[in-house]
C-alpha cells in the first residue's frame, strides 16, 4: 500500500482521536472535585504482556521486538529507555495499532532478549550505537520511512536516527526535548538541585557502582520510577514485568558504558566514531516534531522548550503532559499517543 493510502487511512481514525485524547489533556485528566479522585481512561491490566515478540538480525544484533498493527500501516517505533523496556508502551501501542499504524516496540541493546551476535563486540551504551541500531532494524525490516518516538534513551535513539539519517525519519516525538549529547562539554555544573537527581550516573562512573548495578539492579531500577515518576503508583506486577528485561547478560556492561562515555570518561566503539564526530556538532533535526515534558519528572523537570527551539526546524508543538513523570508514554499513554497522531496529519 503506497504511503498516501496509508496516510488516508490514519487520518480517518484521526478525526476521533483528535476528537477524544488528543485534546486538551488538562481538561481530559481533569482532578478530583473534591473527591481526591483524578478520571482517567482505562489502562492495560498488569498481567498484559506485549507478546508475542519476533526476533530480526539487525546490524550487530538480534533485535527482540512486538509488533501490532496492519502490515502494510504507516510505521511508527516506540523506543524504551532506562531503566524500563518496551512495557513504557503496553497502552499505546495498541492505540497506534488501532488507528491503522505498524508499530514496533523494539527492545534496545542490553535489555531483554536482544542480543548481540558476536561476543567480541563491544558492549557500547553510546548514543551513536543506540541510533545506529534503530536504523538497522527499519533497513532489516523493509522500512523506508518511519515515525521516531522515545523518552530517555529511546528519544535520544529517536533524535540520533532524525538528525543523522533525515530521510528515513517522518516525524520525532521525543520527551524532554533535543536529546543528542554534547559530550564536549558535559563537565560543565548543573544547578545543585539538578545534580542531586543525576546520583545514578556518578555512582556508575566508578567499580562500586558498576557492582552495585550488577547485584541490585531491580533495586536501583525502582528506587528510580519512584523518584522521577512521584505521581505514578505502579504494583509489583508493573514493575516485575519490565524488570525481567534487566536480566540480560549484556545489561549491566551497556548501562555502564552509556554513562561513562556520555562524559567523556570511556571510548566509544571504533565502528561508531564517524556518527559521534557527526553529533558533536549538535546537528538540527529537520523531521516534523513534538517535543513533551511531564510536569512530574524527577530527573527533568518540565520546560518551555524554549532552550532548544533551534535545534529543530519544523517542530509542530511542545506540550508540558499534567501527571505525567518521566515515564510518560505509560503514564500518560493517550497523550503521547496523540503527539504521534499529530505528525501523521502533518
Amino acid at each position: 500500500m503506497s504511503e498516501s493510502v496509508d496516510r488516508r487511512r490514519v487520518l480517518a481514525f484521526g478525526a476521533a482521536v483528535t476528537g477524544g485524547f488528543a485534546m486538551d489533556f488538562a481538561q481530559a485528566r481533569a482532578a478530583d472535585g473534591g473527591s481526591g479522585q483524578t478520571a482517567a481512561p482505562p489502562r492495560a491490566a498488569s498481567s498484559r504482556r506485549l507478546e508475542p515478540l519476533r526476533s530480526i538480525e539487525a546490524g550487530v544484533l538480534n533485535i527482540s521486538y512486538y509488533e501490532a498493527g496492519p502490515a502494510d500501516g504507516l510505521p511508527v517505533v516506540l523506543l524504551h529507555g532506562f531503566p524500563f523496556d518496551i512495557h513504557s508502551y503496553v497502552d499505546v501501542a495498541q492505540l497506534l495499532a488501532a488507528s491503522g499504524c505498524r508499530v514496533i516496540v523494539p527492545y534496545l541493546r542490553g535489555y531483554g532478549p536482544t542480543r548481540f551476535l558476536d561476543s567480541r563486540t563491544p558492549r557500547s551504551g553510546e548514543q551513536a550505537a543506540i541510533g545506529a541500531d534503530l536504523i538497522a532494524l527499519i533497513d532489516a525490516l523493509g522500512i523506508k520511512r518511519a515515525v521516531f518516538a522515545g523518552y530517555d534513551w529511546g528519544g535520544r535513539a529517536a533524535c540520533v536516527g532524525a538528525a543523522l539519517w533525515p530521510d528515513r525519519c517522518a516525524g520525532l516525538v521525543t520527551v524532554n526535548g533535543y536529546l543528542i549529547q554534547d559530550i564536549a562539554h558535559a563537565m560543565a555544573p548543573a544547578k545543585p538541585l539538578r545534580e542531586v537527581a543525576y546520583w545514578y550516573q556518578y555512582y556508575f562512573q566508578i567499580e562500586r557502582g558498576r557492582a552495585g548495578l550488577a547485584a541490585n539492579r531491580g533495586e536501583i531500577a525502582k528506587i528510580l520510577w519512584r523518584q522521577w515518576s512521584p505521581n505514578w503508583h505502579f504494583d509489583d506486577a508493573t514493575f516485575d514485568r519490565t524488570a525481567l528485561a534487566f536480566d540480560n547478560p549484556d545489561y549491566v556492561d551497556v548501562v555502564i558504558h552509556s554513562y561513562r562515555h556520555r562524559y567523556g570518561l570511556a571510548d566509544g566503539d571504533p565502528r561508531y566514531a564517524d556518527l559521534e564526530r557527526r553529533l558533536a556538532v549538535q546537528p538540527t533535526i529537520t523531521a516534523p516534531t513534538v517535543t513533551l515534558d511531564g510536569d512530574a519528572d524527577g530527573v527533568a523537570p518540565p520546560t518551555d522548550g524554549t532552550t532548544y527551539a533551534t535545534k529543530f526546524s519544523r517542530r509542530l508543538a511542545h506540550r508540558v503532559v499534567p501527571h505525567a513523570g518521566h515515564n510518560l508514554p505509560q503514564e500518560e499513554p493517550e497523550a503521547f499517543a496523540a503527539a504521534v497522531m499529530e505528525l501523521i496529519k502533518v
